[in-house]
């Protein structure tokens, strides 16, 4: 099976030339996600609703692959500040409540000061969580 490229629109995509999402076999690889809004073209100012969109955003890139936040085994959360964390806490409860990825969170800075929390995810198709 060959590499597959999903892209979602963003300019930064062709401007610094990366994916949104990378289908390789049954793997998918979606890229660092912000909570940047593309249909209007905006971001929040609101940790949490960032954190929302980011979500909307992979979820999107990984109904284009053919999986969905079920499949997700892998998560990384990098912010721009570590007091912002608990705040996107019920946000990411909504979506691997039941999943429960791997996950690290990291701080950093993050390519433009109006992003306060980037999403990266790897999952598997057909990989969907069973429970402990």
């Amino acid at each position: 099976m060959a590499r597959r490229l999903i892209t979602s629109g963003s300019t930064f995509e062709q401007e610094i030339g990366y994916s949104r999402a990378v289908v390789d076999g049954d793997w998918v690889f979606v890229a660092g996600t912000t909570g940047y809004d593309y249909a209007t073209m905006t971001i929040s100012d609101d940790v949490a609703e960032q954190c929302a969109q980011a979500f909307r955003n992979i979820e999107k890139a990984l109904a284009d692959a053919g999986a969905s936040f079920a499949d997700v085994v892998r998560v990384s959360y990098i912010l721009a500040y570590r007091n912002d964390w608990p705040a996107c806490w019920p946000v990411t409860k909504s979506y691997f409540a039941d999943v429960r990825p791997a996950s690290t969170m990291l701080m950093a800075g993050l390519q433009d000061e109006r992003m306060k929390i980037e999403i990266e995810v790897t999952a598997r198709i057909g990989s969907a969580a069973e429970g402990s």
